[in-house]
Parts: C-alpha cells; sequence; structure tokens
C-alpha cells in the first residue's frame, strides 16, 4: 500500500511545494474527525496546493488513523486544558454509553469534548507538517535522482 501512494505521489506533474502541500492538508483533514476527502478538497483549493495529493493524503489516513490517536488527543488537550486525561477518558466513555442528542448541547458536554478537539486539531496539523516535510524532501530528491539519470543530448 505503501508503494502505490509513493508511486501516486511522484506522478503528478506539479511543483513539489503544491504536491507536498496538498499531501499535509490531506493528513491534516484525514486524522480530524468529521472532516475527510471533501475537507481536503476544499482546503487544497482555498490554499491552491495539489487537489490529488490532497486527496490521496486524506484517504490514507481517514478514519483509521483518527480512531488510533483518540487517547493520544484527550491526553494532549486534556494537559493544554488542565484537566486529568482518564477523568475525561471516562466521561467520554459515559457520554458514548448514554448517548442522547440533548446533552451534546450543556455545559458539561462542552467540557468533554474541549480537550478531545483541541488534542485531534494539534495532532491533526503536527502529523500535517510532518506529512508535508517528509513528502518535500522525498520529491525533491526523487526529482534530483531522475534528473541525474537522464541522458544528455
Amino acid at each position: 500500500m505503501l508503494k502505490t501512494v509513493y508511486q501516486k505521489l511522484f506522478k503528478i506533474n506539479d511543483t513539489p511545494q503544491k504536491i507536498a502541500a496538498g499531501f499535509g492538508v490531506g493528513i491534516f483533514t484525514g486524522i480530524l474527525p468529521g472532516t475527510g476527502p471533501i475537507a481536503a478538497l476544499f482546503l487544497a483549493l482555498l490554499f491552491r496546493v495539489n487537489r490529488a495529493s490532497a486527496l490521496l493524503g486524506s484517504l490514507l489516513t481517514n478514519t483509521w488513523l483518527s480512531l488510533v490517536t483518540f487517547i493520544l488527543s484527550v491526553k494532549v488537550g486534556s494537559v493544554i486544558m488542565n484537566v486529568d486525561w482518564r477523568a475525561t477518558r471516562c466521561q467520554w466513555r459515559a457520554l458514548l454509553s448514554n448517548f442522547h442528542w440533548k446533552y451534546l448541547f450543556t455545559q458539561s458536554a462542552l467540557k468533554i469534548a474541549l480537550p478531545v478537539a483541541i488534542g485531534y486539531f494539534l495532532i491533526s496539523l503536527t502529523l500535517g507538517l510532518l506529512a508535508y516535510a517528509v513528502a518535500l524532501v522525498l520529491l525533491y530528491a526523487n526529482r534530483r535522482i531522475r534528473h541525474e539519470r537522464k541522458p544528455l543530448k
């Protein structure tokens, strides 16, 4: 799977900066819950980066990585909000097990949701920036190798 992503990323005909930025935007929206491919395409249009690489990054991380990063998001958001992450995690479990729509709009639900939202945003942003940097380095390295392999005329 990674080989396929790698090959598709290098076949995109655009500047390395736009491809890498699109990929970073896609990773960001793919990890952030409630967003995904449509948000990746919208942000790619808004920031004028490569839409194909944004879609690729979003599809690569959409949903499955959000679930993996949940506990990390709870911990990061709780540290920033200066609350105990274990209490926040237990409150999330209670919310999900006894879910009612009206409860989402109460003050206590915001107290539970805010640390998780902040944590997800920071983790998504960090991984998106990291994906941008790694993709940019790889794209430049690939183009340099391809340029060196071309026979001189």
